[in-house]
């Protein structure tokens, strides 16, 4: 399992929201090159990126940041959501040497456009299923479905979607511990790799979802935070252990 940081990009900083809403962010880094340096140091094996400005203006906004960090670091891989809604923008991305870009809002109210984007961009596209009690969020979680995560899951299960990445939005940024119950129920759900998202706080968190994954739930990473911002993670502890445990 990877552990894997997210740097949160809001106006060209490094943010963390709490349940995903703009006006209650932490700063954390004025330059995001520099904060993506510290987790490759601590030994990231890979890069979320998340432009929040783009999740609402449905294109991207902080594309410059995000396309600095690439080629700061060409030999990992990044993924990066937020504001993916055209096979342009796709595109803009792999060419920055982004190596997989997330598809969240329109996965949602637009399937057939995964489908495609996998035909056109094969190996490179992953589904952000993000949810509030099990059911779909979109629009930089603005609006919430009423499509249960785990039935849209199943639908995209044979397009060749690489993984999907799975938040808890009552969870995110909140330090409350992750939601091993959903995210357990989701990697059942298909037969595709999940990422867990939101709410890690601390090792237990990563023991529990190593837990759940030894018992058969198809769980390939977990994305952190808050947690490894503010310290209560350790990044490179919580790797080996995943390594450990293999």
């Amino acid at each position: 399992m990877l552990i894997i940081p997210a740097i949160d990009l809001k106006d060209g900083k490094c943010v963390r929201l709490r349940k995903g809403v703009m006006d209650d962010s932490t700063v954390f880094s004025d330059d995001p090159v520099s904060m993506a340096q510290k987790w490759v140091d601590q030994g990231a094996r890979r890069l979320h990126l998340v432009d929040l400005n783009g999740a609402f203006a449905g294109e991207p906004v902080n594309g410059d940041v995000v396309t600095a960090i690439s080629k700061a670091y060409p030999n990992l891989p990044i993924q990066i959501g937020g504001g993916i809604r055209s096979a342009e923008t796709i595109e803009y991305y792999l060419n920055a040497g982004v190596k997989y870009v997330i598809i969240g809002t329109k996965a949602v109210k637009e399937p057939q456009f995964v489908t495609d984007m996998c035909k056109a961009f094969a190996g490179h596209i992953i589904v952000g299923l993000d949810a509030k009690k099990g059911l779909v969020a979109t629009d930089g979680w603005a609006e919430v479905s009423t499509l249960k995560a785990t039935e849209l899951a199943k639908r995209f299960e044979q397009d060749g979607v690489d993984s999907i990445v799975y938040t808890d939005i009552d969870r995110d940024g909140m330090m409350q511990g992750v939601n091993v119950e959903a995210t357990v129920a989701m990697a059942k759900a298909s037969s595709l790799p999940v990422i867990a998202s939101g709410g890690i706080t601390d090792i237990n968190d990563i023991s529990a979802l190593l837990a759940a994954s030894a018992e058969g739930a198809g769980i390939c990473g977990a994305i952190t935070g808050r947690a490894i911002y503010e310290d209560t993670l350790d990044l490179a502890e919580a790797q080996a252990l995943c390594d450990q445990k293999g």
